[in-house]
């Protein structure tokens, strides 16, 4: 049986390490579940930079190259091409909205590009493009992975 994708988003990156974010307790809870072998977790080059400029100015320059050898290399990362890009700026373009950015807009195209329907992250753009997110599936997680 073919691992199931799974997108992950700066926002539980974020979490998952800032022992100070509000979401903290619930990604510590939910990452071993998706180290499973049945889950294969992916993101892109875009969420990794974002993630990568966080931890650095928000916690330490150790925080972000721990994160970046020792969890984002358990992770399939795609790399935007021109392509790609020039989509999630027009999708960004289109939706207008302030709280969005361009590197949401590219993990949207990236996930329908690669047939990914659920996301570990912690907004709400995600459930509005009508993706499946976790946690906020709000059911057991082993139940998510089936």
């Amino acid at each position: 049986m073919p691992a199931e994708p799974i997108f992950v988003d700066t926002s539980a990156f974020y979490a998952l390490l800032d022992r100070a974010d509000r979401h903290h307790e619930q990604a510590r809870a939910i990452w071993p579940f998706l180290l499973d072998d049945r889950v294969a977790l992916l993101t892109t080059n875009y969420v990794a930079l974002e993630t990568l400029k966080l931890l650095q100015y928000r916690i330490s320059s150790e925080a972000a190259r721990v994160w970046y050898r020792d969890v984002l290399d358990m992770l399939d990362v795609r790399w935007i091409n021109e392509a790609t890009h020039r989509q999630a700026f027009e999708l960004w373009m289109s939706l207008g909205r302030q709280n969005l950015s361009l590197v949401d807009c590219v993990s949207y195209i990236t996930m329908h590009q690669y047939q990914v329907e659920k996301a570990f992250c912690f907004k709400n753009g995600f459930e509005e493009q009508g993706f499946h997110v976790i946690p906020e599936l709000k059911l057991d997680l082993k139940h998510c992975l089936k």
